[in-house]
């Protein structure tokens, strides 16, 4: 029995090359199945809607009659409130404001560029702590860990509390991909029991930084005040666990998405170990050709909107293919080729509009030092298993382990 175009999507088994599936899509430039979600896959169609004042990313407006296979459980008491990235202007606006003054132009300009030694240091820290060079995972040893202690440090966690830290974005990461053979009851409890300990240690540090203000981003937060007036304990929290959950995922993703499209490219990869200035094309066509996040549910309509003939109602689910509209032929080149001479890469691998990717800037230099460290130092690598095993995850595409194997680890 052939499989409708939302269960292909959704379907494990097709993880390891989702593309044939949206290029079936693109056929239909807005799919719809009754009560379900209107899908779009088309390059032109996604960048519009993403800029959309009519698009919200509140889930107060869907419609209670829509079914979403992607809809995110309520939580329950006591859960903080919706980060940024759910709320609609002016919520989403000020909050949004309020974070981005202490990470990132025209008020701290140098926050990222600020750290780049920080990230050469973690970078190659993790490198010299690979251990046996032909039994490599670089998810679990390198693409894993390196993310969080980056938020860590971005955040002002102390040192001797990086080590929680990375346990509990383990567990809250784990709890985000499907498990269809767990017990879904204990992998509530045990998000859930994450989820509790990270927000009372942030609740902690955040009382800490108020009384006694660092150099951090957290330190900033805590004690702003200004024409948007102070973040409540409830928002920092949220938005602390935004950055960690949000930052940590997509540059996982990145990272290992893009280690496997240079193995599987070898000559670029010789490039790159030969002039690490090209890891910065080689990332943006990483965000174009193996986006970390494939597509944007959790959109609602706040009118009847036409797109392409097709009208989509008040109140309706709405699913943005962003993998599909980055291999869009009607705006690309040869799409399904891996190119970082490319002269034009206007992806949608970070999103557009009001919600791109916050940490954008930031997720940019990490995916650049450590694909440029990796392929100077890791002396003739080679995958151990392709496709490798992939997440569980239809938005989140990367894969879970990425065993492979070096003749050796360069100093």
């Amino acid at each position: 029995m052939t499989q409708s175009p939302l269960h292909q999507i959704l379907d494990y088994a097709n993880r390891a090359d989702p593309y044939p599936i949206y290029q079936e899509l693109r056929k239909t430039p807005v799919h719809h199945e009754e009560d379900g979600p209107y899908v779009v896959s088309t390059y032109y169609e996604i960048r519009s809607l993403l800029h959309d004042p009519r698009i919200s990313s509140d889930a107060r407006n869907v419609a209670s009659t829509t079914r979403d296979p992607l809809a995110e459980p309520t939580e329950g008491e006591g859960a903080l409130p919706p980060s940024f990235l759910r709320l609609d202007p002016p919520e989403h606006d000020r909050l949004r404001r309020m974070t981005n003054r202490p990470f990132g132009p025209p008020h701290s300009p140098h926050r990222v560029d600020g750290m780049r030694g920080e990230l050469h240091g973690i970078v190659s820290g993790l490198i010299d702590g690979i251990g046996d060079p032909g039994r490599i995972d670089l998810v679990d040893q390198f693409s894993y860990p390196f993310p969080v202690t980056v938020i860590c440090r971005l955040l002002g966690v102390p040192r001797e509390d990086e080590a929680r830290f990375h346990t509990w974005a383990d567990t809250i990461a784990a709890s985000l991909d499907p498990d269809p053979d767990g017990d879904p009851t204990e992998r509530g409890k045990t998000s859930h029991d994450a989820r509790m300990q990270l927000g009372m240690y942030l609740a902690g540090l955040i009382e800490e930084r108020r009384k006694k203000p660092g150099n951090d981003m957290l330190s900033e937060l805590a004690t702003a005040t200004g024409e948007d007036g102070s973040m409540t304990t409830m928002e920092l929290l949220s938005t602390a666990a935004l950055l960690l959950i949000a930052g940590h995922e997509t540059t996982v993703n990145l990272v290992t998405n893009g280690m496997l499209t240079l193995l599987r490219n070898p000559g670029v990869l010789e490039r790159l170990r030969a002039d690490p200035r090209l890891a910065v094309p080689i990332v943006e066509e990483l965000l174009r050709f193996e986006p970390p996040v494939q597509l944007v549910p959790h959109r609602t309509t706040l009118a009847d909107i036409e797109v392409r003939g097709v009208t989509i109602p008040k109140g309706a689910s709405l699913w943005l293919v962003l993998a599909s509209g980055n291999r869009d032929p009607e705006r690309f080149e040869d799409p399904d080729r891996f190119d970082p001479d490319r002269g034009d890469i206007q992806h949608l691998g970070l999103g557009s509009g009001i919600h791109s990717c916050f940490g954008a800037p930031l997720a940019r230099l990490e995916a650049q030092f450590a694909l440029s460290e990796l392929a100077r130092r890791l002396e003739n690598p080679r995958l151990v298993e392709d496709p490798p095993p992939y997440r569980q995850n239809a938005v989140l595409r990367g894969p879970r382990h990425l065993p492979i194997s070096c003749d050796g680890i360069r100093p």
